[in-house]
């Protein structure tokens, strides 16, 4: 498909992006083209409807052609871009780290609204985010948290270093540190909050997901294994030994999955906190326990 934008305005070069973007098929090619638009001209959208008449140069025609070949060929905006919106926070990616997604901000939600019922949110914390990819779940708990520290693991070296440099760059370095390790395999007790957004994609499904995460997302912060459980099983069976009295352990599930985490968790001594918390989608997202005192 051939996308002629030399020599348009930035108006005219909008529409006729989001003409192709919806030709293609893309859910927001409206959004898609702005961003796409804003990223090559840097200029917010403000600056897009100010400079509306403004010509593309030919550098920029020419990389704007690239990237809306990139984005219908399902290449995700996030990573056209290099960095995704979360929290409110903006977070550098990388291909060892998944894209953060609004499903995801109701891990946050949920972890702040127990906290704040607990009266906590003023309180010196201990967190582990376990497999922490970007860093967008550690980093918005600290952002909202200003008296507590962290420390985000995972297996991949590659994702420590943009969660660490996602870090640096939103002011949280100080409170917040980073490991290698299979989950929690290389923490130490007590930690009074877990937090994590483990791969629960059953194997065989993968195929199924759009190609916008199967074909770019990392495999390995995707696969749970055969049933989907595998991450459940280790996070669990490690969390039950840091958490202090009374810590919470949070967790991201996939769909159909409450039932089978929940019978996990009590297997290893944690106490389910309420029902399910449901995403935008009304799909049940994430899950809370308690460790309780013997």
């Amino acid at each position: 498909m051939d996308i002629a934008l030399a020599g348009q305005t930035i108006e005219t070069a909008r529409r006729n992006l989001t003409a192709h973007l919806q030709a293609a098929a893309i859910e927001t090619p409206e959004l898609d083209a702005r961003l796409m638009i804003g990223a090559m001209t840097r200029l917010d959208l403000t600056g897009i409807i100010r400079f509306a008449e403004r010509r593309l140069t030919t550098l920029e025609a020419s990389r704007l052609k690239d990237l809306a070949r990139r984005r219908i060929d399902g290449e995700p905006v996030a990573r056209l871009l290099g960095h995704k919106e979360f929290w409110g926070l903006e977070f550098q990616l990388s291909p060892a780290t998944l894209v953060p997604r609004p499903d995801t901000e109701t891990l946050v939600e949920t972890t702040l609204d127990i906290l704040r019922a607990d009266g906590d949110m003023m309180r010196a914390l201990r967190i582990a985010d376990l497999g922490t990819g970007s860093g967008a779940i550690l980093l918005a708990l600290l952002h909202e948290l200003p008296h507590a520290i962290g420390i985000g693991t995972d297996i991949s070296f590659a994702a420590l270093q943009t969660a660490r440099s996602n870090a640096a760059r939103l002011g949280l370095i100080a409170r917040a540190t980073f490991s290698g390790g299979n989950f929690a395999a290389a923490l130490a007790a007590p930690l009074d909050l877990i937090v994590s957004n483990p791969p629960y994609i059953r194997s065989a499904d993968i195929h199924t997901l759009s190609a916008e995460v199967r074909d770019h997302d990392p495999h390995r912060a995707l696969d749970g294994g055969d049933d989907g459980l595998d991450a459940y099983r280790v996070i669990l069976g490690q969390a039950s030994g840091l958490l202090a009295p009374g810590g919470t352990l949070i967790l991201e599930i996939g769909q159909h999955q409450s039932n089978d985490v929940t019978r996990l968790a009590l297997a290893a001594g944690l106490a389910p906190q309420g029902p399910p918390r449901a995403d935008l989608s009304g799909v049940p997202r994430a899950l809370a326990f308690r460790h309780l005192p013997r």
